[in-house]
Formats: C-alpha cells, sequence, structure tokens
C-alpha cells in the first residue's frame, strides 16, 4: 500500500492543537434507535460542535499550522457552508482575515453565520467549476492561502479527531458510520479506526444522487463532472485527490441512501431524540434505519456531521 497522506501521527497531533478550542461532543444513545437497528447505536453529536459541524475540527487545525506570513495574507476557501464557517470562525480566534466562496444555492443560515464570524462571502454559480473559478480569481486577487474543505492533510487529520473522542468515551466499536461528500470526515475516521480498532468495519454512507464517491472507487477514478441532486447539500462536493487515494488505499466500503430515506432518517431524529440534525448528516443515519447494513447486536458508532439546518426548507420536506 502507498504511503498515505495523512497518517496517525497527524491525528494525534491534530487532536492536541485543537483541544483548547473545540468542544469534546457529548456520545447520545437512544433507545428507539437501538429497538430499530437491533443494535446497540452511540451517536457522536458534532451537530453541537462550535460552528455547528465537525467542519470546525479540521479547519482549525489547518489556520493553527499557518506561518506568520500566510496569516498576514489571510486564508481562503470554497464551500456550501459548513467548511466556509468553520473556517471563518478559526479564522477569528487566530485573527485572520478570511474569504469565503459560497454557491448561490447555499443554505442561508450557513451563508450568515460566515458572515457572522467576520468572514467576505463571495457568490459564485452552483457547481465545482464555479467553485473552483471563483476561488482561484480571488485567490489571485488577495494572495490568501487556499484551505480545502476536505482535501488538505490538516484538514483531514482534524477531522479524524472526532473518531478518537468517541472511541475514548465508548470503548470498542463493530461499525462505524459516518457521511461521504468531499471525504475529510470519512479518510480522516479511517486513518484513526485503523489504528485504534482495526477490526472494526468502517462504512461511507453517501447520497445516490450525488454517487460520486461510491462510482468513483469502484472504477478506481476520481469522478468530478457530475450534477448532484441531493438535499444533503454537504455532500454535493467530489472526492478530492488525497481524500481519494486515502478511500481508495484503504479500501472505503460505501453504501447509497435515497432522498426519502435521507428525510425519514432526519424526522426520525428529531422525533426520537429531540436533536436537530441536518441532511448531510441523518445520510450516516439512514442505512442503520432502512435495513440496509445489518447491524444486529453490534456496537453502531454514528457520527453526526452537522446541524446547521434551514428550518423554512427542511420542514417543508416534512409535508
Amino acid at each position: 500500500m502507498a504511503r498515505l497522506p495523512v497518517t496517525w501521527e497527524a491525528v494525534e497531533a491534530a487532536a492536541q492543537c485543537i483541544a483548547p478550542y473545540v468542544r469534546q461532543t457529548p456520545v447520545m444513545t437512544s433507545r428507539s434507535v437501538d429497538d430499530a437497528a437491533r443494535a446497540e447505536v452511540f451517536f457522536k453529536c458534532e451537530n453541537l460542535q462550535r460552528t455547528g459541524s465537525f467542519k470546525f475540527r479540521g479547519a482549525c487545525n489547518a489556520v493553527a499550522q499557518l506561518s506568520e506570513a500566510e496569516r498576514a495574507r489571510g486564508v481562503l476557501t470554497h464551500s456550501s457552508g459548513n467548511h466556509a464557517q468553520a473556517l471563518a470562525r478559526a479564522a477569528q480566534l487566530h485573527r485572520v482575515v478570511a474569504h469565503v466562496v459560497m454557491p448561490e444555492d447555499a443554505p442561508e443560515v450557513k451563508r450568515s453565520a460566515a458572515r457572522d464570524f467576520g468572514a467576505r462571502v463571495i457568490d459564485c454559480a452552483p457547481t465545482h467549476d464555479g467553485r473552483v473559478e471563483t476561488a482561484t480569481r480571488v485567490e489571485e486577487e488577495t494572495g490568501a492561502r487556499f484551505i480545502s474543505a476536505h482535501d488538505d492533510p490538516h484538514v483531514i487529520a482534524g477531522q479524524g479527531t472526532a473518531a478518537c473522542e468517541l472511541v475514548a468515551e465508548v470503548g470498542p466499536l463493530d461499525l462505524v458510520l459516518a457521511p461521504v461528500g468531499g471525504g475529510g470526515l470519512l479518510s480522516g475516521t479511517l486513518i484513526a479506526m485503523r489504528h485504534l480498532l482495526p477490526t472494526a468495519e468502517v462504512i461511507g454512507c453517501e447520497p445516490a444522487a450525488a454517487d460520486d464517491a461510491y462510482r468513483g472507487l469502484r472504477a478506481g477514478e476520481r469522478v468530478t463532472e457530475f450534477v448532484p441532486r441531493t438535499i444533503a447539500d454537504g455532500l454535493r462536493t467530489p472526492l478530492g485527490e488525497r481524500t481519494f487515494d486515502i478511500l481508495h488505499s484503504l479500501a472505503a466500503d460505501l453504501v447509497l441512501v435515497s432522498e426519502a430515506e435521507i428525510v425519514a432518517a432526519m424526522r426520525f431524529v428529531w422525533e426520537r431524540m429531540k436533536i436537530l440534525i441536518e441532511p448531510s448528516s441523518a445520510v450516516a443515519v439512514a442505512p442503520l434505519l432502512s435495513g440496509s447494513i445489518d447491524c444486529a447486536g453490534k456496537r453502531v458508532g454514528i457520527l453526526l456531521s452537522g446541524g446547521n439546518v434551514d428550518l423554512g426548507a427542511a420542514l417543508r420536506l416534512f409535508g
């Protein structure tokens, strides 16, 4: 196996680096979920993380690694929302200027949060090419350091710390489920779990309406040209080069979920667990409730990736 672009030692270092800034989010359980899945399920609630998602972990680690010269020029990213506000807040804490490129159709709750954290928000076309072209222009204009939402080594290492905390709190697990969009969370989780619990299974959960990772990993080649049609707005980006290499090298297993399953899982968690999760989080819960993954008798960890919900849009999904 080729040397991975991110190591376990990098995840360990990230955990120490970001400890003063991140919340050690709670792990929750639910008898209703356990009964439905016939399993013992532990939810790592990154929806209660600073800025409302796990993205703050990676963003904070990446900003902390900047040189003084880089800090003076500021940071830049393109994001549908969660990384945008995570990077904005991390930059604010480190007194660094942040520029964030956001698709025109990004949820207003995420757009306004990025602004509230002091970021300059620049609109772009709601396509991957639109994001890249606009970010490239802003980078040329400002000289800001680009920090990818998922394909930066420091970001990936930071995301792996959520799984570390989960295992430290609940002990051995048989299975861990994580959503996959750009692949940062799943990559970091795989690296952490391969070290901490090498026999545990890790499965990435992806919307069938944005299945680039599923198709790409089976073909052995990244899929970058596709039009996502999923309500899980945080999972509309393709795998990055580094995350593809990590997932391919570690033989990541993926499962697809339908839009109806995403909505049903989100509603189930809202109603039974009384916590707010966004559609991207629900993608990791859906296979458990639909039965597409057999979890009977297992100890299962689920990474609830975020809770930044456009309530008006979400409530319309429930009819």
